[in-house]
């Protein structure tokens, strides 16, 4: 089924160069079924790359889907044009009265400060307040999975050494959980960040399930146990080129970093990655809007 988005958002081409199903709203609004409502707050500075990213998951699922997208009123993003914030964002404002089936939390690259000290934190925290209420299930991305960690369930981000970036392996820890329906034991994902949280805090918590891990990344896939909330640290999402830009343009700027780890062919940068984690991409949102939004969504919000 297809995705309906704004007709002019710059995505939307691609996404049909893609033989992804884009609805036009005439045609969506003529079918006699109730799409899903789904919410992204996209905290990341490249908003349209998170953007066709985003889309090009939601858009590969059996379910008619309505996008919106919701960015921050405290805190200004100076690697998006304005034109494009005022075409096709909206603020908490104009969204707090309104209820959704789905929300999306994006990553951010600010994982060096304290979630106190980040410009936007106290208006996150109003949004994931509000989306206990409003909200189906929420899904928390990167730093959102910190955020969110932190805010709901008190487990604090830690500093790792070095950055963590890379392909690394990860274990399933319970396949018959919905979220997971499909995954191999085994599976790769890409990792690209500087903080970690604590797997030893996560099992603790009884309101919490570890669902896969890795040796070498941690904690990857969390959720609360009653699929509230759905917290992946890593960035299933990426393109197969998205370590490597981000790894150049590290390099640019005079960062001393480490090559991503298992990720160009024989560690070579001048060879073209492959994209080893698309499969359990699609598969993780597929189950997500089927299991966690669409199977337990109301028809008709009170």
């Amino acid at each position: 089924m297809p995705i309906n988005i704004p007709e002019q958002l710059p995505a939307r081409e691609l996404l049909k160069e893609e033989k992804i199903f884009v609805m036009d709203e005439g045609r969506a609004t003529a079918q006699d079924i109730r799409p899903l409502n789904i919410l992204i707050l996209n905290l990341m500075p490249e908003k349209e790359r998170t953007e066709l990213q985003l889309l090009r998951l939601l858009g590969n699922t059996p379910l008619q889907v309505n996008v919106s997208f919701l960015n921050t009123a405290t805190y200004e993003s100076k690697n998006v044009s304005k034109n494009h914030l005022d075409s096709f964002y909206t603020t908490f404002e104009f969204v707090k009265n309104r209820r959704f089936d789905g929300l999306i939390i994006t990553g951010a690259p600010i994982e060096h400060l304290e979630f106190e000290d980040v410009a936007y934190w106290e208006e996150l925290q109003q949004i994931m307040d509000w989306s206990k209420t409003n909200v189906t299930s929420i899904l928390h991305i990167c730093w959102g999975a910190q955020a969110a960690l932190y805010h709901h369930y008190g487990i604090n981000k830690f500093e790792l050494p070095k950055k963590l970036s890379g392909v690394f392996c990860h274990t399933l820890t319970d396949p018959t959980v919905k979220l997971a329906r499909g995954f191999n034991d085994l599976f790769e994902a890409p990792h690209s960040r500087y903080t970690s949280v604590s797997i030893e805090e996560i099992e603790k918590n009884p309101e919490l399930q570890l669902l896969a891990l890795s040796e070498d990344a941690g904690a990857f896939i969390v959720l609360s146990k009653d699929g509230k909330h759905i917290m992946i640290t890593g960035h299933l999402e990426y393109d197969a080129c998205t370590l490597g830009e981000e790894y150049e343009r590290d390099l640019k700027k005079g960062v001393e970093i480490d090559m991503p780890e298992n990720y160009f062919p024989n560690n070579d940068p001048t060879k073209q990655p492959f994209n080893t984690w698309r499969s359990h991409t699609h598969l993780l949102f597929s189950n997500w809007l089927n299991y966690y939004v669409y199977q337990e969504t109301p028809f008709e919000w009170e």
